[in-house]
């Protein structure tokens, strides 16, 4: 039996962190906007934050894998002039992984800054508040169901991805080796006892993770209940 190497679940869950984080950054503004506008362009942005849903991961990640390698002139600008490489490292993962888990963050704020009241936002500026300080300290802190649903699905999505963090980081030990891709290893080599373990882990997490999702919005909606 192959004696198991864990890092690739470090690998996951800080790639994951990174990921979530990045994109909370990224979709806040946009998931407002998105909440608020009555643009008839709206659609066709919708439609193009929610490609990485229905895209195989192969479609995905062959793009991204272009856009990121030395053939696309992002890729070799970015080489040539600052020495950094895009594929098959942590940041090209990074890069790859916001692209690919974007819908699961703005999916659920969008929904959540749809359902607020519109009398409690137009309250807000009519006394004289931003937009900006509308959307963080009064929009923000009563979408708590929908926020915690974004961070936690887009973290654990993350963490499970296969197909386009295969493409864009490949399988370097300590670099890229999530552990979906070490899962797939164990399988070619038929050490199923190891992919067994790392699988049971990796079905623990999810678990944990939809539970954690449901019990906090379970308890939000009693305790909204009695108010």
């Amino acid at each position: 039996m192959t004696n198991l190497d864990f890092e690739p679940f470090y690998i996951s869950f800080k790639l994951a962190a990174f990921t979530t984080i990045i994109l909370f950054i990224i979709a806040l503004p946009l998931s407002w906007w998105l909440s608020q506008t009555s643009n008839r362009f709206k659609p066709v942005l919708e439609a193009f934050v929610s490609l990485p849903i229905v895209l195989p991961p192969s479609v995905l990640g062959f793009y991204i894998l272009y856009a990121l390698s030395y053939n696309s002139p992002f890729g070799a600008f970015m080489d040539e002039y600052f020495g950094v490489k895009m594929v098959f490292n942590f940041t090209g993962l990074v890069i790859a992984s916001c692209f690919y888990s974007f819908p699961f963050m703005v999916q659920p704020l969008q929904s959540g800054f749809e359902s607020l009241s519109k009398n409690m936002l137009e309250a807000s500026y009519i006394a004289g508040k931003s937009k900006m300080t509308t959307l963080l300290h009064v929009a923000l802190p009563n979408i708590k169901p929908a926020l915690i649903t974004a961070l936690i699905i887009t973290f654990a999505h993350t963490v499970g991805e296969f197909g386009v963090v295969l493409m864009v980081g490949g399988s370097i030990p300590g670099e890229t080796k999530v552990a979906s891709v070490a899962i797939y290893e164990y399988v070619e080599v038929m050490d199923y006892s190891s992919a067994h373990i790392y699988s049971a882990i990796m079905v623990l997490i999810s678990f944990l993770v939809l539970l954690s999702v449901y019990i906090f919005n379970s308890q939000h909606s009693k305790k909204f209940k009695g108010l």
